[in-house]
C-alpha cells in the first residue's frame, strides 16, 4: 500500500484581509520596485506593477507599525550584492531585518517595549549600509546596526517625539516632530550621537492665523498666502492658540534645499528654513475634502495629496513666468503656488473602509498605490497625453510641457521615447522668473491623468468559515484545481485559487452569515446560513447549492428554511450521493444530493445529535460488477454465438468503460453508512441505500469521555472528540480504542487528511489546532493562540495531504506545512499568474549579469534579448530565470533596447531605473548631462558680480534644482535670485528682513540691500549698525586703501567668530573667493559651495569645490560618491575615471570611459592610455567572472598589454568549449 497519492505542488502562503488601526502607517514602497504591507502582524511584499502579493514574512508577535526598505545608493557588485532587504517594527518595540527572498530574519532587535514611532535606514556615507535609526517612545532616537543589531548610540529628548524627517541635501540635520514644536539637529552623525540637545521650535497653528479668521472665497487660498504670519517662533505659544497637535506630517522637500512641508489637515505648508517663513500655502477651500497626507516629489516641484475620501491630487508648482496674466494686480506678487492638475476617483468611505496611507514610487514618481483599511490595494499610475496648443484652459493655469530630453540626451526628431518612464520624461522642468516659456520644436503641451493600473483585494472581515475542495487523486488529475472554499460574514462565499493565492471566484449567495461549506464534487458545493433567532429562537435557514463554472445557486430544501430551529452542520456522504442535514432541536433530514430530494425527515422521538461522520466505506465496487454483468448477459442474449466469437474482447471492454464513465454510477444508489453521537455518548449506526435508512448496531458511551462534539472516519480508525478536550482513537479492525486527554478544552473540529494511507489528524480546539499521527496516536505538531502566535483560529483544514490551512480572527487565512510553523517562503518557489519583474530574486551573479547583458553587447552586430544567443556558461535553470525576467519587461521597454539608436549612455540610465539603482541612477543622470554639455562645447555660464548673467543653452536644458550645487553656475544663481525675492516679499518682522538683506549682500544685489536696510526702524537696537552698513556698502570704492581696510575688518571679524559679517564684507569688496577659502577652514562646506556658484567666475568656483572634493574624500568624511559627482559637473572626467578604478567600481568605469571616448572629452595620450588599459582589463575581468566569456574577450583585447593574458586564456576556453561542442 502506497503511503500517499500523487500531491499536487502548494507552496505556504498567507491570504490576507483588513488591516488593524495600528497598521495604518506600515507601508513603504522600496527603491527596489516593491511595496511592503503590515497587515496585523504579517509583513506582505506586493509587486506594484502586477498587483501581486509575492512574499508573506511571518514572525512578529504583535501587529506591525512600520515598514522600511533599505536604501540602494551604493554601488553593486558580487561582494554587495542586489537584495531585497527590508526592516519592520511592531507595537512591542521589536524591529526585524528581513531577507525577503528567501522569507528570512537577519536579525531582531529589541530594547524597549513602546511601539515604534518612526524609522529610516541611513544612506549618506559610503562606509556602511547596515545603519537604522529608529524613535522608541516616548523621547529616544537610537541609532542600530541592522546587520548585527547592536546599539551604536542612544539619545534622549524632553519631548515625546512623533516623527522624523532627514535634509537629503545635508545627512546633519535632521528634524524631529514632538508633540508641542519641532527640534532641528544640525549635527546628527552615525559615528557619535548629537551632542546638542537641538533647536526647538514652536509652531502657531494655522487655524489661528488669518486664514481662517473669515470666510474664504474661490480665490482666497491666493490672497490668504500674503496674510500668513510668522508661523514660526523661538518662544511657545500662548495657551488659547492651538498648537502643533493639529500638524499631521513634517517632511522636508526633495526638490529643493531648506524647505519644509507641514501638512494640516486643511492647509500644506511650504517653509523655508533659512528664514523659518511660510513661502508657500495650499489650502483647501470650505467645502473641500481635508488631506491626510502628502508625499513631495524630488524630480519635480510637485505635491502627491492624500484625501479623506480616498482621492489623490496631484499639485505641480507653478512656473513663475506664467504664460496666463493674472487678473488681479494683488496677485502679481510672486508666490510658491502648486496648481491642481489631475486627480483619481475618491471611494466610497464607510466605517470599516477608510483610506489609510499613500506610497509613492521613489524611482518613477509617477506611481502611486493607496492602501484601504478593508486590506485592498489600489494602483495608480500618472498618464500624459499630449494637447492640442489651440486649447485655452478654463482653469487659468499655465500649461505644462513635455521634456526636451529622454534618459539624459536631447530629443531628436522621430526618436523613440517612453513618455511615461518616471515623472521627469512626462514633465519639463518649471520655469524660472526672468526666462520666456520654452518653445523647442519638439515640446509639446501635455495634461496628465490618473488610470487604475492594478487592484489587490483583502479578504473580508471574519468570522471565516473554510472548506477545501475534494482532494487529489489519480482519477481526478486532468480535472483538479486546488480550490479553497471560505464562507464570510456577509453571506458570500469567496473562492480562491491556492497555487497562485488568487481569488477565483466571489458568490453572493446568502442574506447572512455562511456557517458551513461542504463541497458535492470538484465544480460544485452546498453552503448553508442562518439568519439572526427572533423571539421563539427560530431562524431562517439558507441551503443553497452552487455550481461554481456557472454560479448558479440553488435552493436546495425549497421553500423550507423559514421559521424553524437552525441547522447545525451539514455532512456529505463519501460518494457525494447523499446530505445529512442536522439541526439545534429537531430531527435531521437525509438529502439525495444527486436529485435535490429529501429521502427522509427522522421521526420526533429521534436522538438529539451531538456529532456525526459518514463512513469511508461502501458497495459502489461491487454493485457496478454486478450492473456490468447483467448488461453484458443481455447483450450475449441478444447476438448468436459466431457474432459473438468475432467481437474482440478488447472492444467489450471499452464498452464497459465508456459505460461505466457515462454515468452508470447515477443510476447506482449504493449503499453507505453514517455514524453520530447523542447527548448521552452513545453512538450510532445507520445505513442509507437508496431512500431507506436501516438501524445498525449501538455502541454505548464510554465512561472516560464528556459529551461528544466532532467524529472522524478514515480506514479502520475512528476518532471521537469530546467537550473536555479528551481524544478516543478506534481501530475497528482491532476492535481496540484508547482515549488521550489532551487538556485543551473542547474539541471544535477533528478532519483527516487526504491520501491512501495518509492517517494524520487535525484536531482544532479553541485555543489553536494540532496534527496527530492516529496510526501511533501521538501528536505531530502543535499551534496554541498567545504562545506561537497572537491569533486565535477560527476553522480548519486540510489542502493537501501535508500541509493544513487556518482560518484566524485576524482576517488572514494561512496554508502552512503540517508542522504550522511560519508562512514564510521563497519567492522563487512561489507559482504566479503574471511574471515580476524584480532582477533582486536572482542570484547575486546572475542579477549582475543580466544587468551587464542589458547594458553592453558589444560583441554583436545587433541587441538582443535572448540569452541562449550569447557564449553564457552558466546552468540551464539560472538561464531561464533570467530569461523569464527579461521577458517580463514591457514592450515599450523591450523595443528601446533593441533600437540601434539607443546610445550606451542611455541604456546606463534606463537600466540603472529599471534596477531602483539609486546610486547608478545620480550618477549616470548627473554624467550624461555633463557629457553632453561638454561635448558640444557649452561651458558653464559665468554669473556677472551684478547676478544678471543669462543662462545659456537650449530651453530647459539644465540639470534640475534637486541637483543643488551640482547645476549650473547661471542657472542656479537664477534660482536663488528667485527664492531671495520671494523671501522678501513673504517677510513679516526684522529678523526676516534681517536674513533678506544679508542673502542680497552675498547674491551682489547691494541696491536692494540697501533698500532693506534703511527700512530699520528708529526704535530697533540695530538702527544704527543698519544704517551705517547701508552707508558702507553704497559708498565702497574700489580704491586700494579702502579695500585692504575692509578686508583687515573682516579677518578681524572671522578670526573672533564673526563668520558671517567677515564674509559679507569680502563679498563686498568682491574677494569672495577669500570668502569661500575662509568658510570652508571654518567647516562651513556646504555655504563655501553656494558662494562660489553665485559670485565667482568657473575658474575660481572650479578651485572652490575642487577642494570641497578634497574634504568629502577624506577618510572622516568618506563621502567619494558625492565628491565623484561634483568632479563630473566640473568637467574632470579623467579625474572621475580615476576615482572609480581607485574604488573597484570596474563596470562603472569601464562603461563611463567608453561613453567619454564616444563624446570625445577625454584626451587619449600615453597615460590615458594605461588608465584606460587597465580600466578595461579589470573589466574584463570581472565579466568574465559573471560568465560572459564574450564580453570579457572583447574588453580584454580592448585592453591591449593589459589584457593579454587574460585574452590568451579566454581564448583557450573558448577553443575549448568549441571543441566539445564539436565532440
Amino acid at each position: 500500500m502506497m503511503p500517499f497519492t500523487v500531491n499536487i505542488k502548494l507552496s505556504p502562503r498567507t491570504l490576507t484581509g483588513a488591516l488593524n488601526i495600528q497598521n495604518k502607517t506600515a507601508v513603504d514602497w522600496g527603491w527596489q520596485g516593491l511595496i511592503a504591507q503590515g497587515c496585523h502582524s504579517v509583513v506582505l511584499v506586493i509587486d506594484p506593477v502586477t498587483a501581486q502579493m509575492i512574499q508573506a514574512l511571518e514572525r512578529h508577535k504583535a501587529n506591525v507599525v512600520k515598514v522600511k526598505w533599505a536604501r540602494e545608493n551604493y554601488h553593486h557588485s558580487t561582494g554587495s550584492p542586489y537584495s531585497l532587504r527590508l526592516a519592520s517594527a511592531d507595537v512591542t518595540g521589536k524591529i526585524i531585518v528581513w531577507d525577503v527572498t528567501s522569507g528570512t530574519a537577519c536579525c531582531e532587535i529589541q530594547e524597549y517595549s513602546k511601539p515604534i514611532q518612526d524609522m529610516e535606514w541611513m544612506w549618506n556615507q559610503d562606509a556602511s549600509r547596515d545603519l537604522l535609526l529608529a524613535v522608541h517612545p516616548p523621547n529616544y532616537i537610537v541609532l542600530w546596526n541592522a546587520d548585527t543589531g547592536t546599539k551604536l548610540w542612544k539619545k534622549s529628548y524632553t519631548e515625546n517625539i512623533l516623527s522624523f524627517s532627514f535634509d537629503p541635501f545635508d545627512p546633519s540635520n535632521l528634524a524631529l516632530l514632538t508633540s508641542d514644536g519641532i527640534v532641528f539637529i544640525s549635527d546628527f552623525s552615525h559615528s557619535k550621537a548629537p551632542g546638542s540637545t537641538g533647536k526647538k521650535v514652536y509652531i502657531s497653528s494655522p487655524y489661528s492665523s488669518p486664514v481662517h479668521s473669515k470666510p474664504t472665497p474661490a480665490t482666497g487660498a491666493k490672497k490668504a498666502l500674503n496674510k500668513v504670519k510668522v508661523l514660526i517662533t523661538n518662544e511657545k505659544p500662548s495657551a488659547e492658540s492651538v498648537t502643533l497637535n493639529d500638524c499631521l506630517q513634517l517632511s522636508y522637500l526633495p526638490s529643493k534645499r531648506n524647505h519644509m512641508l507641514l501638512l494640516y489637515p486643511r492647509e500644506i505648508l511650504i517653509l523655508d528654513l533659512e528664514v523659518s517663513q511660510t513661502v508657500g500655502v495650499v489650502a483647501i477651500e470650505r467645502t473641500g475634502i481635508p488631506f491626510i497626507q502628502v508625499i513631495p516629489c524630488r524630480q519635480r516641484d510637485t505635491l502627491f495629496c492624500l484625501h479623506e475620501n480616498g482621492c489623490i491630487t496631484l499639485r505641480v508648482r507653478r512656473s513663475n513666468c506664467s504664460a496666463v496674466k493674472e487678473p488681479d494686480p494683488d496677485q502679481s506678487v510672486q508666490e510658491l503656488a502648486y496648481d491642481l492638475r489631475c486627480q483619481c476617483d475618491a471611494m466610497r468611505v464607510t466605517k470599516t473602509v477608510r483610506p489609510y496611507r499613500m506610497v509613492c514610487s521613489p524611482v518613477s514618481e509617477n506611481s502611486a498605490a493607496l492602501i484601504v483599511s478593508d486590506g485592498r490595494v489600489m494602483m495608480w499610475e500618472l498618464k500624459a497625453h499630449a494637447t492640442r496648443p489651440d486649447i485655452q484652459y478654463s482653469s487659468g493655469v499655465s500649461p505644462l510641457y513635455s521634456p526636451v530630453s529622454f534618459c539624459g540626451v536631447p530629443l531628436r526628431l522621430h526618436q523613440r521615447r517612453i513618455p511615461d518612464l518616471s515623472l521627469d520624461s512626462m514633465i519639463g522642468q518649471s520655469v524660472i522668473a526672468g526666462e520666456e516659456p520654452p518653445k523647442a520644436p519638439l515640446q509639446q503641451e501635455v495634461q496628465l491623468k490618473f488610470l487604475l493600473t492594478g487592484l489587490l483585494s483583502g479578504l473580508p472581515l471574519p468570522p471565516f468559515v473554510i472548506r477545501m475542495s475534494p482532494p487529489l487523486t489519480t482519477k481526478n488529475i486532468n480535472q483538479y484545481q486546488p480550490l479553497l472554499a471560505v464562507g464570510t460574514s456577509n453571506g458570500s462565499v469567496l473562492v480562491y485559487h491556492l497555487t497562485s493565492g488568487l481569488l477565483h471566484k466571489e458568490l453572493s449567495i446568502h442574506s447572512c452569515e455562511v456557517k458551513g461549506i461542504e463541497w458535492a464534487n470538484l465544480t460544485s458545493f452546498l453552503s448553508f446560513a442562518t439568519s439572526t433567532p427572533n423571539n421563539q429562537g427560530l431562524v431562517r435557514n439558507e441551503l443553497q447549492l452552487v455550481n461554481l463554472p456557472t454560479g448558479r445557486s440553488l435552493a436546495f430544501r425549497g421553500e423550507l428554511g423559514n421559521d424553524e430551529t437552525p441547522i447545525e452542520m451539514i455532512k456529505v456522504s463519501h460518494l457525494k450521493q447523499y446530505l445529512v442535514v442536522v439541526f439545534k432541536d429537531k430531527p435531521l433530514e437525509l438529502w439525495d444530493i444527486r436529485t435535490c430530494t429529501l429521502l427522509r425527515e427522522m421521526a420526533k422521538n429521534f436522538p438529539v445529535v451531538t456529532a456525526l461522520e459518514w463512513s469511508p466505506s461502501h458497495n459502489l465496487k461491487s454493485m457496478r460488477k454486478k450492473q456490468l454483468a447483467a448488461r453484458e448477459a443481455i447483450a450475449r442474449q441478444t447476438v448468436s454465438d459466431t457474432e459473438v466469437c468475432s467481437v474482440e474482447s478488447s472492444v467489450i471492454s471499452l464498452v464497459q468503460e465508456a459505460e461505466s464513465r457515462s454515468g452508470l454510477s447515477q443510476s447506482i444508489s449504493a449503499r453507505e453508512h453514517f455514524v453520530f453521537t447523542d447527548t448521552d455518548g452513545q453512538v450510532y449506526h445507520l445505513t442509507v441505500e437508496g431512500n431507506s435508512v436501516k438501524d445498525g448496531a449501538r455502541i454505548p458511551p464510554d465512561g472516560s469521555m464528556g459529551s461528544i462534539a466532532c467524529i472522524a472516519w478514515k480506514g479502520d480508525t475512528l476518532v471521537l472528540g469530546d467537550v473536555d478536550g479528551n481524544l478516543n482513537f478506534w481501530d475497528l479492525k482491532a476492535r481496540l480504542s484508547r482515549g488521550i486527554p489532551t487538556h485543551r478544552g473542547w474539541v471544535k473540529k477533528i478532519r483527516f487528511a487526504p491520501g491512501k494511507g495518509n492517517q494524520k489528524l487535525l484536531v482544532m480546539f479553541n485555543d489553536g489546532a494540532e496534527v496527530w499521527d492516529t496510526k501511533e496516536v501521538q501528536m505531530v505538531s502543535s499551534l496554541r493562540s498567545g504562545r506561537n502566535v497572537n491569533y486565535k483560529v477560527l476553522d480548519v483544514d486540510w489542502c493537501t495531504s501535508d500541509k493544513v490551512v487556518l482560518a484566524s480572527d485576524d482576517g488572514c487565512i494561512r496554508v502552512l506545512e503540517m508542522a504550522m510553523k511560519s508562512a514564510s517562503y521563497r519567492v522563487d518557489e512561489q507559482e504566479l499568474t503574471d511574471p515580476v519583474w524584480c532582477p533582486y530574486l536572482l542570484l547575486p551573479r546572475a542579477s549582475l549579469a543580466l544587468k551587464a547583458f542589458l547594458l553592453h553587447q558589444p560583441w554583436n552586430g545587433s541587441y538582443t534579448l535572448d540569452v541562449a544567443q550569447i557564449n553564457y556558461t552558466e546552468k540551464e535553470d539560472i538561464k531561464s530565470l533570467i530569461q523569464e525576467q527579461l521577458n517580463s519587461l514591457s514592450n515599450d521597454i523591450k523595443s528601446i533596447f533593441l533600437d540601434p539608436e539607443f546610445s550606451l549612455l542611455q541604456r546606463c540610465l534606463l537600466v540603472s531605473r529599471l534596477y531602483g539603482d539609486e546610486s547608478d541612477l545620480q550618477f549616470w543622470t548627473v554624467a550624461a548631462h555633463y557629457l553632453h554639455k561638454f561635448s558640444q562645447g557649452e561651458q558653464l555660464s559665468e554669473p556677472a558680480a551684478n547676478g544678471a548673467a543669462a543662462a545659456q543653452g537650449k530651453p530647459g536644458n539644465h540639470l534640475d534644482i534637486c541637483y543643488d550645487t551640482l547645476c549650473e553656475n547661471a542657472y542656479f544663481q537664477k534660482f536663488q535670485l528667485e527664492r531671495v525675492h520671494l523671501q522678501e516679499v513673504k517677510r513679516s518682522n526684522y529678523d526676516h528682513t534681517k536674513k533678506c538683506a544679508d542673502q542680497l549682500l552675498l547674491l551682489g544685489q547691494t541696491d536692494r540691500a540697501v533698500q532693506l536696510l534703511l527700512e530699520t526702524n528708529a526704535e530697533n537696537t540695530s538702527y544704527y549698525c543698519d544704517s551705517l552698513k547701508a552707508c558702507l556698502v553704497t559708498t565702497i570704492t574700489s580704491s586700494g586703501p579702502s579695500q585692504s581696510t575692509i578686508k583687515l575688518v573682516a579677518t578681524n571679524m572671522i578670526a573672533n567668530g564673526k563668520l558671517a559679517e567677515g564674509v559679507q564684507l569680502l563679498c563686498l569688496i568682491d574677494k569672495a573667493a577669500d570668502a569661500c577659502r575662509y568658510l570652508q577652514t571654518y567647516g562651513e562646506w556646504n555655504l563655501a559651495a553656494w558662494l562660489a556658484k553665485v559670485r565667482l567666475n568657473s575658474t575660481e568656483c572650479s578651485e572652490v569645490l575642487k577642494r570641497w572634493v578634497d574634504h568629502l574624500c577624506s577618510p572622516q568624511i568618506n563621502q567619494k560618491s558625492k565628491a565623484i559627482l561634483v568632479l563630473l559637473s566640473l568637467g574632470c572626467f579623467l579625474k572621475v575615471v580615476e576615482m572609480l578604478h581607485s574604488m573597484r567600481y570596474f563596470d562603472r568605469t569601464a562603461l563611463f570611459v567608453e561613453v567619454c571616448l564616444k563624446h570625445g572629452v577625454i584626451e587619449v595620450n600615453d597615460n590615458t592610455n594605461k588608465l584606460i588599459s587597465s580600466v578595461f582589463a579589470d573589466y574584463a575581468r570581472t565579466l568574465k567572472a559573471l560568465g560572459l566569456k564574450q564580453g570579457a574577450v572583447v574588453f580584454a583585447s580592448k585592453a591591449g598589454a593589459d589584457g593579454t593574458d587574460l585574452l590568451n586564456e579566454l581564448t583557450g576556453i573558448r577553443g575549448a568549449s568549441r571543441g566539445e561542442e564539436e565532440q
